[in-house]
């Protein structure tokens, strides 16, 4: 189908193009890799009046370090996130998880703010993200301001960011020394994840002192599977593994649809969560 009619802005700086989306207020789009928004302006599920392309603003690029925090500009795409050296080194699980979003025509266009604020519960980077503890930060009209990822994703499709705010960063805590693992199930290798889990895992002692699960697709929001961290201190083997996993979809609200249904979900979290963390501690 053909996109409704649109205006279209192509600022040079944050500053410019917080302005023009402030201008706009609720009718504006952020353009950056076009990955998620392209597809819904094609289907006519959006319908903005103006779009604010930001595809030529250096200082959204790029990922440096700010002490114990790596910091990754919202406009990098999925290719140079898997890539980039600072990030396979103190964060490997977004770059392992990266490696598996679609297909390389998307990893070369698509960005990593683009699918963070999309907040598709479907999307692999959201739930990625938040078993990392990142932060969100915001340019709009009044200044920046910082969102703990457990705070970003509101509802399906929804996030945190008011109209006129455009995400210019994401800030990842290092986890030199934990292990990790992205495991999902989906149909296709270009399909979104029907279930998929981030692992990030920390031993000690020859057991597990400490475990973060991301949960994709299994709600409204990308959820932790807070009861398997909680069972998952002090597991010393496979067996105490899989017993934990079994806790993986409490608390959790997967949806009805054509690829599964709510009960299949959450047999793929409590199998894929014992598959991640057995892949990820070296323990299967």
């Amino acid at each position: 189908m053909i996109p409704p009619a649109f205006e279209y802005a192509r600022p040079t700086s944050v500053d410019e193009a917080v302005r023009a989306l402030a201008d706009a207020g609720e009718e504006g789009k952020v353009l950056a890799g076009g990955q998620s928004l392209l597809p819904l302006l094609r289907l006519r599920l959006a319908f903005p009046e103006l779009v604010v392309d930001v595809g030529r603003i250096p200082e959204l690029r790029g990922v440096r370090e700010d002490g114990d925090t790596l910091v990754i500009g919202a406009l990098t795409t999925h290719h140079d996130v898997i890539r980039d050296p600072l990030v396979r080194r103190h964060a490997g699980l977004l770059a392992a998880a990266t490696a598996t979003v679609a297909d390389p025509a998307v990893r070369h266009r698509g960005t990593l703010g683009g699918s963070l604020a999309h907040a598709d519960p479907a999307g692999d980077l959201p739930a990625v993200v938040l078993a990392l503890d990142g932060e969100l930060v915001a340019a709009g009209p009044h200044g920046r301001r910082t969102i703990p990822a457990r705070d970003f994703f509101v509802d399906y499709l929804q996030s945190a960011l008011a109209p006129d705010e455009l995400l210019v960063e994401v800030r990842v805590p290092k986890r030199d020394g934990w292990s990790f693992h992205y495991e999902k199930f989906h149909r296709t290798a270009q399909a979104w994840a029907i279930v998929g889990v981030a692992a990030l895992v920390r031993r000690a002692d020859g057991h597990i002192a400490e475990a973060h699960i991301g949960l994709t697709n299994m709600g409204a929001t990308p959820l932790r599977a807070t009861a398997a961290e909680e069972a998952l201190s002090g597991a010393d083997g496979p067996q105490a593994v899989a017993r934990a996993a079994e806790a993986a979809a409490e608390g959790t609200r997967p949806s009805q649809d054509l690829s599964a249904s709510p009960e299949y979900r959450e047999h793929l979290a409590r199998v894929l969560t014992k598959r991640a963390v057995l892949t990820a501690t070296g323990m299967g």
